[in-house]
């Protein structure tokens, strides 16, 4: 499980790939309407890293998706969503990295185009080499613990299992197998695709993620930037609530005052 630490003041922090983060939520930069809000709600998140899809930016235009984030305030995660094979994957990263463009990276290689759901064969070959090249990569993969071990056993710098199909917003459809993932996993585990709703968020903290990654949730509500903010909350809400630790639960009532010693 992903290891607890906090800053000099006894904040909550977490650290990925050498970077101690105080936002666990980050978010993508597709679908929103124009670039006043997608500015807008990249800062209501505040999310601290934002990621962004390699093949569907044209890197020759002049104004494009990448000129709108501030590289100062934010930390950028290049992906590779539309990719079909480890080669495409591998190609779009080393493209992105002979632009400069970062070394951090989101690896997502899909099945199936009707339901994105990955291809898990080909994200751990895509991995193998990516790690082997130097680059940090955060791969996104089903809730299968032991595709999540061995993505980790390849020196992954986190493994990012969907919650539900990409876009979904189903919301966490297999807490029991995030519980084990985290449970078993020694890097952080971050909650990647199918989250709807600010509470979709809180839960994937409860159970002890380290983030959540969304981006359709917040592109498509209806108020994005109210959302932006709300799932900012939820995740602070969530991670609380964690780090409090529940109540049992029970099978009958339980009084919250106890009746022995009641004045008759």
């Amino acid at each position: 499980m992903e290891a607890k630490t906090h800053d000099d003041h006894g904040e909550d922090t977490w650290e990925l790939a050498g970077r101690t983060l105080r936002s666990r939520l980050i978010v993508g930069t597709g679908k929103y309407a124009d670039e006043a809000e997608t500015r807008a709600c990249l800062a209501a998140s505040g999310a601290e890293i934002v990621t962004v899809a390699l093949r569907r930016v044209d890197l020759k235009a002049k104004d494009n998706l990448l000129g709108w984030i501030d590289r100062d305030r934010y930390t950028l995660l290049p992906n590779t969503a539309g990719c079909y094979t480890a080669d495409d994957a591998i190609r779009t990263l080393r493209l992105a990295r002979e632009l400069g463009i970062a070394d951090l990276v989101k690896l997502e290689v899909i099945g199936d185009p009707k339901t994105l759901l990955p291809d898990n064969e080909q994200t751990l070959a895509a991995a193998k080499i990516l790690v082997d090249e130097g680059f940090t990569v955060l791969p996104y993969c089903t809730d299968d613990p032991i595709v999540c071990r061995k993505l980790q056993e390849l020196g992954c710098a986190a493994v990012m299992p969907l919650a539900a199909p990409i876009g979904s917003g189903l919301g966490i459809r297999n807490p029991h197998n995030l519980a084990l993932i985290i449970e078993q996993s020694t890097i952080p585990v971050i909650v990647d695709a199918g989250v709807g709703t600010a509470s979709d968020a809180a839960v994937a903290m409860e159970l002890g993620c380290a983030g959540v990654l969304m981006n359709t949730a917040i592109a498509q509500a209806t108020r994005p930037v109210q959302m932006a903010d709300a799932m900012r909350l939820g995740i602070i809400a969530g991670r609380k609530a964690f780090l409090a630790g529940r109540m049992p639960r029970r099978m009958h009532a339980h009084a919250s005052s106890p009746t022995i010693g009641l004045i008759e």
